[in-house]
């Protein structure tokens, strides 16, 4: 549901801070998101082939303080920005472009907003970023015969802005911005062969090294606009550009071999989000979005781990909202129309990531809260 110029619960934290200054007391709401994500291949010579990591649970926490007294509030939230992962049979035809991949993000961000006057408030808050990524491919398109491995984690700083101006009773304008963060991912990659693939691999082999690789995560910024024209009714649009054009190249630095290049070259790319809500006199209310994501990946270096395309979310939910409780409960379904990838970069044995890519998605999120 697009959030940032309504802003009325804990996790503006995450949406956009100021707008905790609407909150008295002390706030709790935590939940938890499930995904079944669904991408479909075909390959040019007629193969289909099924990502095989479909389900995904990311959770999220998030309190605020607002003293009735002052014109401050603090906040705290505690989730998972980016993420998640996929894994291909090893007879995808892509083998030596991935094969699977892994990314778990983990945030935690304190946040303070000042209410200037009741009509305007502003937030400012830190991040602490802790990211570990998982990439493997094939060395050869020989199934099960072999793969390179790099596994890392880092930490890093950024920070995170809000805004919240209510020129109107009926209409509230809204704007957040999350900053860059660069993870210099230390850890290790492990290449093995199990059996001789002459004449390139004459025996078996493995051998783990440290290594290290820099990656980039991008700047956000969100703005938006909230019309309500009755107590009854909130309809609420958002735009959210996200910086993907940072991310270029990465390069894995081993510590006794050459260093492999992993070209990326994304595209940044925008969220169209618009919501509306009914709300009741008992505490109830009924809410319904819609989301439009563009593509951020270029097919000249299209990679099977992200599978990134155009994607339509539509989404229903319910929510109650009493005096200490609240509860929300939405689906989401997603929708992505075939994507034809073609001219992408081959691996060193002619293996590409062309093909024709489908995603489908369908997400349950339910979050509990508590005002003391």
């Amino acid at each position: 549901m697009a959030f940032v110029a309504t802003a009325d619960n804990p996790s503006a934290v995450y949406y956009n801070p100021a707008g905790i200054t609407q909150l008295q007391g002390h706030n709790v709401r935590g939940g938890v998101y499930g995904l079944h994500l669904q991408w479909d291949y075909e390959s040019p010579a007629g193969g289909s082939f099924e990502n095989e990591e479909e389900w995904h649970a990311i959770p999220q926490l998030f309190y605020t303080y607002g003293p009735e007294q002052l014109p401050v509030a603090l906040g705290l939230g505690v989730f998972s920005p980016f993420g998640l992962s996929s894994k291909w049979p090893q007879n995808s035809g892509f083998r030596t472009v991935a094969t699977e991949g892994s990314l778990s993000t983990l945030t935690v961000n304190p946040v303070v907003a000042w209410q200037i006057v009741p009509t305007l408030s502003v937030a400012a808050g830190v991040t602490a970023n802790h990211a570990e990524i998982d990439l493997r491919q094939g060395l050869t398109p020989i199934p099960y015969n072999d793969e390179f491995q790099f596994h890392g984690d880092d930490w890093d700083v950024g920070f995170n802005l809000g805004l919240r101006w209510q020129p109107h009773p009926k209409v509230s304008l809204g704007a957040s911005y999350r900053s860059t963060t660069t993870m210099n991912y230390q850890g290790y990659t492990d290449t093995r062969v199990d059996a001789p693939v002459p004449p390139v691999f004459p025996s078996a082999f493995s051998l783990r090294q440290d290594a290290d690789a820099e990656l980039p995560f991008p700047q956000k910024i969100i703005g938006g606009v909230s019309y309500r024209p009755t107590p009854a009714w909130n309809f609420e649009f958002n735009v959210d550009w996200t910086d993907w054009n940072r991310l270029n190249s990465v390069e894995v630095h081993q510590a006794s071999a050459p260093s492999q290049t992993l070209v990326l070259d994304w595209q940044s790319s925008f969220y169209y989000e618009f919501g509306a809500t009914r709300y009741f006199g008992t505490g109830w209310s009924v809410s319904a979005g819609y989301i439009f994501n563009e593509n951020s990946v270029p097919d000249a270096h299209y990679s099977p781990l992200v599978a990134d395309l155009d994607r339509h979310f539509f989404s229903a939910g319910v929510g109650y909202k009493g005096r200490h409780f609240a509860c929300d409960v939405a689906y989401q379904y997603g929708r992505g129309p075939t994507h034809s990838v073609r001219g992408s970069a081959p691996s060193a044995w002619g293996e590409s990531a062309d093909g024709d890519y489908e995603f489908r998605s369908h997400a349950v999120c339910l979050t509990l809260g508590y005002r003391l």
